[in-house]
């Protein structure tokens, strides 16, 4: 069986580095659609893998079109080359590393070993779905998690990815906890995820219009773009405990007064930010 290896380097304002790999995720997300099902990241983008039968280098920048049109900025090339079927998925493990945040918790694939000296042993299988910690959003987020009273706490992981928010929580001692994304792999995985460490997670498949104003959260955890953000924001507010706190990211450093302005208009309050590589994350108060 033949496949076709697409090298695909992408330039965001003129860059490829750390900071701009969610590109590369979100596009990886949508290739698995039309019949790819290996990635290998390099140096300037990744490498997708799919059998010659399904290939359309047309389908692939119509994907690419649908899915990164927010972005300005963005160059994308493709290389095309005919290969033989070989394990992809051995290969992505040999360098596939465990992210450590010090003594707290360690965000790790299967086929990584345990590490001593953490409170919380996380077990993430991400196949194409975002939170594996490597992104600098979800450790900011989890850097947050690390200072949070969480026990007893209602948990909402709003686009949860792999759920690594919602499992991390419960392990801490969270009461309930939902997550909700709105590509059915992602919440496939999350379930997955959650099984795999052995804690409940309530997984639906869909978007904000899934949450009821009546069904309340102490924490909420948002970590998506921007434009998205804003305009959930109100119905995020509806759903959260007088008291209760919103954990937002997924946007970078000069957005954050924007979206101060927008959570103030519901009664949300900024109490912490925290930066990397200029993406952000906020910490909001319900009042």
């Amino acid at each position: 069986m033949y496949y076709i290896k697409l090298n695909i380097s992408i330039s965001l304002n003129n860059e490829w580095n750390e900071s701009t790999f969610w590109v590369a995720d979100i596009l990886k997300d949508a290739l698995i659609s039309i019949g790819f099902d290996s990635f290998v990241d390099t140096e300037e983008g990744f490498e997708a893998y799919c059998p010659e039968a399904d290939y359309s280098l047309d389908k692939v920048k119509t994907i690419a079109e649908d899915n990164l049109s927010f972005l300005r900025n963005i160059s994308i090339k493709y290389e095309e080359e005919k290969i033989k079927q070989r394990d992809w998925n051995a290969e992505w493990e040999k360098d596939y590393p465990s992210v450590r945040f010090n003594d707290f918790c360690v965000v790790r694939p299967p086929f990584n070993p345990a590490q001593e000296g953490v409170q919380y042993d996380i077990i993430i299988e991400p196949k194409m779905s975002f939170g594996t910690a490597h992104h600098q959003t979800t450790s900011l987020i989890i850097n947050f998690i690390s200072k949070e009273e969480i026990s007893g706490k209602r948990i909402m992981d709003m686009g949860c990815g792999t759920g690594v928010f919602a499992i991390l929580c419960k392990k801490m001692g969270a009461e309930y906890a939902k997550g909700i994304d709105i590509d059915i792999w992602a919440a496939d995985n999350a379930k997955e995820n959650a099984a795999r460490n052995q804690v409940e997670v309530e997984v639906l498949l869909g978007d904000a219009s899934l949450l009821d104003e009546n069904e309340k959260f102490d924490i909420f955890f948002a970590n998506i773009n921007r434009n998205i953000l804003i305009a959930d924001m109100e119905t995020y507010s509806k759903s959260i405990e007088k008291g209760g706190i919103l954990f937002l990211s997924g946007f970078y450093s000069e957005d954050v007064k924007i979206l101060e302005a927008e959570c103030k208009q519901y009664g949300l309050e900024l109490t912490a930010v925290e930066t990397k590589d200029n993406w952000a994350a906020m910490r909001m108060l319900k009042k």
